[in-house]
């Protein structure tokens, strides 16, 4: 009769006869004809019966039945053969079956048995086995609460369990986690996006929702809350300005960064006074309040709310707020007859702000037209007047517009509570910019950063500055050129209340004025890492702002029952509705020029992908257009993508927005 044997080769147990031993390596033939060589080494179990192709198929319902709990038992502390504890186990000695199932029921065991060698093995210490086998009823009760949740989550229901990890997966999720292997099941075996699978088990409360925790759990990952802070506190010692400032500022601006001044000089000139709110004097580098300005580096605006880079008590400390008397960075401009700038000054004051001008108050009088001819008697009338006149021929000798003309600003009104957006309404109105009043506060504002970017750098002092060259703007810390503006050089100092890098040159500034040493020195490395983190987290606010003006334009389609509407072709697939600041894909618009009016049908709206699917209806002539345009109440003038605007506070040209239920 001919030998069989049982061996190992490449990790399985095999069975085969022997046809030629040479002691070291054998020739053997498996149950289907095929002959392979394998060493000595290699067997574990020589047996006459049953046939090679038996042998496995009867040790393993045997090794089924063996209770490894119980072989663990009954082993000895050290190594031994699997042979040894089969003539135990069985109590006589085994058949090839029995020996092969109890070969089997070791290798199947590695939790309970350590492999030492050819057929040996040594059972795990009794620690490690029982912490062993507590991970492993662990990872089962894992297993069943996932399997749980996934059905839950596939009823449309969301188990408590995972609600709070519901924000993360829409930004960085921790895959490793069993509630997001839960969520990410459920989406697969739904064939449904993530964002659709909140809404549906109700994590989120609507697309509104999605697109805001998106944003948080990106940028606000710990919460939009403040860590505890001292409540700033502004020096009572500064000299008091003899004028009478005032602000100009959008509806919902409750941080008031700057305000002006107008002085009737003896010699016949007149001095011009820039008052930018001062908390370089009350917060200083590197304590809790400045961390967080570092750590927020600018105020988020979107419709209907915004997030604040400090906290509103400390901002209520340091904003120049009507009917007080604040601590600012004053520059005077000596201004003669002719509105050239004879001379400047810088001062650190506390200056009186008679009141804050809202824009909704001054342009139904103070406006395009009403500066060609008589203006009503309104409070700050001829100030308002002058410093317009004063704007415009300061932006002639630059050459440069200090904002884009016929270019539209957009407000969004939000009606209603956002925590349940889908049942809010938006008011989308335009504003034209270029308005006396915009170029008025641009213009101010440009001169006030060229000059102290000047300053700076005259004193080797270091700043972070914006420079344009080759019409590509950016942020560096060398006072470069800014070709959009016909700056020599340009600094960001006019919001210290909403942006972090104003903050930081508000700081250096005030070093300079005082003559202390400056909290960065050329070339800090800390300078530099604020630099970077300012221009990619300020990027991305300004992304979520575009955003999110998207996603009440479509709102406002929705809400209106918009159907058709004209947009205007820009270039290759991409069109903008004429009376909204919204973007499309239109195909076909490819093939009329850039400016051609069309007529679009709006077929579907996402407001997950923020996307309007439209398809052309015809293309209209400049009549069509308009005649569609005056049976619209609501129909706003054409506006254009524009370049960067230094009147501009918030991240983008829109300026932010509140709502009715809770103001900002």
């Amino acid at each position: 009769m001919n030998e069989n044997l049982l061996f190992e080769e490449g990790g399985s147990f095999r069975a085969g006869s022997i046809l030629m031993d040479n002691e070291t390596s054998l020739q053997v033939e498996l149950p289907g004809g095929k002959r392979s060589k394998i060493k000595a080494s290699q067997i574990l179990l020589r047996f006459q019966s049953p046939a090679p192709g038996q042998i496995l198929k009867e040790a393993e319902p045997l090794a089924a039945d063996i209770d490894v709990a119980f072989l663990w038992e009954i082993a000895g502390e050290g190594e031994f053969a699997f042979l040894d504890l089969a003539e135990d186990y069985y109590g006589h000695a085994p058949a090839a079956p029995e020996a092969a199932s109890l070969l089997l029921a070791l290798h199947g065991a590695p939790v309970y048995f350590q492999r030492k060698g050819k057929g040996h093995f040594r059972k795990t210490p009794a620690d490690t086995l029982r912490a062993a086998l507590a991970g492993i009823e662990k990872k089962r009760q894992q297993a069943l609460a996932i399997e749980g949740w996934v059905q839950d989550l596939i009823a449309g229901r969301l188990p408590a369990e995972l609600a709070p990890h519901a924000a993360s997966l829409l930004a960085r999720p921790d895959r490793n986690r069993p509630e997001i292997k839960a969520f990410e099941t459920a989406a697969g075996a739904l064939s449904c996006s993530m964002p659709e699978l909140l809404l549906r088990a109700g994590a989120l409360k609507s697309s509104h929702d999605v697109h805001l925790q998106r944003f948080l759990a990106e940028q606000f990952p710990r919460g939009t809350g403040f860590p505890p802070f001292d409540l700033p506190v502004l020096p009572d010692d500064l000299p008091n300005a003899n004028v009478r400032a005032f602000s100009i500022d959008d509806a919902s601006t409750t941080e008031v960064d700057d305000a002006f001044s107008l002085t009737a000089l003896p010699d016949g000139g007149w001095r011009i006074g820039i008052h930018i709110a001062a908390p370089g004097l009350a917060l200083a580098h590197g304590d809790a309040l400045a961390a967080i300005a570092r750590a927020r580096l600018s105020t988020v605006y979107m419709p209907g709310q915004k997030i604040t880079m400090l906290p509103e008590a400390a901002v209520g400390v340091c904003t120049l707020a009507e009917g007080r008397a604040c601590p600012a960075v004053s520059l005077y401009l000596q201004v003669d007859a002719a509105q050239n700038i004879a001379a400047h000054a810088s001062c650190i004051e506390r200056v009186h702000i008679a009141a804050n001008l809202r824009h909704h108050e001054i342009e139904p009088w103070f406006n395009e037209t009403s500066v060609h001819g008589a203006l009503p008697n309104k409070p700050f009338c001829e100030e308002l007047l002058f410093l317009w006149r004063f704007a415009c021929a300061a932006e002639a000798r630059r050459g440069k517009p200090a904002a884009t003309q016929g270019v539209n600003d957009y407000n969004f009104e939000i009606t209603g509570d956002l925590l349940d957006a889908e049942n809010c309404r938006v008011r989308i109105s335009a504003r034209k910019r270029g308005s006396p009043l915009d170029k008025l506060v641009a213009e101010l504002m440009i001169i006030a950063n060229t000059i102290w970017g000047g300053l700076l750098a005259e004193r080797g002092i270091a700043a972070l500055y914006r420079a344009q060259t080759g019409g590509k703007a950016r942020m560096t810390t060398a006072p470069q050129p800014h070709e959009g503006l016909g700056a020599p050089q340009y600094a960001w100092m006019t919001s210290p209340l909403r942006r972090y890098c104003d903050l930081v040159n508000q700081w250096q500034l005030i070093a300079a004025l005082q003559g202390t040493p400056p909290p960065f020195a050329p070339r800090s490395a800390e300078l530099f890492a604020a630099l970077r983190d300012f221009e990619l987290t300020y990027a991305a606010y300004a992304e979520f702002q575009r955003r999110m003006e998207r996603y009440w334009c479509l709102r406002h389609l929705a809400q209106e029952s918009i159907a058709a509407a004209v947009a205007v072709v820009r270039r290759d697939d991409l069109a903008r509705f004429e009376t909204l600041p919204l973007f499309v894909r239109l195909p076909g618009a490819s093939h009329f020029p850039s400016g051609q009016r069309l007529k679009v049908a709006i077929d579907h709206l996402d407001f997950l992908a923020l996307e309007a699917h439209c398809h052309i209806v015809e293309a209209m002539d400049a009549q069509d257009a308009q005649s569609l345009a005056e049976d619209d109440d609501e129909a706003l003038p054409p506006e254009e993508m524009a370049p960067e605007n230094p009147a501009v506070p918030s991240a983008c040209s829109i300026a932010p927005t509140v709502t009715e239920s809770s103001p900002v």
